[in-house]
């Protein structure tokens, strides 16, 4: 039986609630429910899918992330978007942060079956939002203020069952 992977970052509840507050607004006002289903993160390594018995090597590889780098903190400034026709995404921006770069590139040593651009995001709307109501939230989203900021200090791994749910973590720190 397969099953649903990825790995990413989590911030703290009270970000998570803050975003949920902007993801509720496009589920209201921009017919945009899918986005709901998620909490608040952001993705160093996009869902992949494998056997459920393989599961213990995807842990296996997950332990040999390097990790040694210490915690760090990211920015959360204002919203982007990328704005592709079939599949527009509006997200919540994190300042550019080498940490954040570094660490996905240790990730990538060890989790480099897909090809995969990087670009840092906390998703607020996509999958069922169409084009028409993506301009329309961008119009409203693009000047819009949010800044915040958190902690990264592990990195999670998480399958997917009804939702996705964690199934590892690895603290950030010398070792």
């Amino acid at each position: 039986m397969e099953k649903m992977y990825f790995i990413a970052i989590y911030p703290p509840q009270e970000i998570i609630d803050e975003v949920k507050v902007f993801k509720k607004d496009l589920a209201l006002n921009y017919d945009n429910s899918k986005a709901l289903k998620n909490d608040a993160h952001i993705t160093l390594f996009p869902p992949f899918s494998r056997e459920l018995a393989l599961e213990s090597d995807i842990h296996t590889a997950f332990q040999k992330i390097d990790t040694s780098l210490n915690p760090f903190e990211i920015v959360l400034n204002g919203f982007g978007s990328f704005p592709t026709p079939k599949n527009p995404v509006l997200f919540v921006k994190p300042e550019t942060c080498d940490d954040l770069t570094i660490l996905q590139q240790k990730v990538k040593q060890h989790f480099n079956f897909k090809k995969y651009s990087f670009n840092p995001h906390m998703t607020v709307g996509y999958r069922n939002l169409n084009y028409e109501n993506y301009l329309k939230a961008w119009e409203v989203y693009k000047g819009k203020e949010y800044k915040t900021n958190f902690l990264v200090d592990k990195i999670i791994l998480l399958r997917h069952e009804y939702n996705w749910i964690p199934i590892a973590e690895k603290k950030l720190g010398p070792i």
